[in-house]
């Protein structure tokens, strides 16, 4: 299954960037992607709080209504995508 750990960092001496989490072993194999703040957009490490995922969802208009819509849908159970386990390992199952 694929997942994400989002944070944000601040580059240090020499370009090294550090994450800290408990959320992976060692010898794990992982992606990274760096998204750098425009500039002008001041950051300080004491800034840094982690975000709630559902505060994050909802932080912008377009977000809020895609949620209330995918919401409504499971309620009134349309537009919804069924599968078995088997079709979703087929097509999702992520083999190392």
């Amino acid at each position: 299954m694929l997942s994400g750990i989002k944070q944000q960092v601040i580059v240090g001496k020499e370009g090294k960037i550090e994450i800290e989490t408990s959320e992976l072993a060692e010898g794990t194999v992982v992606e990274v992607i760096i998204l750098v703040k425009p500039d002008g957009v001041e950051t300080k490490a004491s800034q840094f709080t982690p975000q709630d995922a559902t505060e994050y969802l909802l932080s912008t208009q377009a977000n809020r209504q895609l949620l209330m819509a995918a919401i409504q849908n499971i309620e009134t159970r349309t537009n919804l995508v069924s599968f078995t386990p088997e079709q979703w390992n087929e097509e999702y199952n992520i083999r190392s």
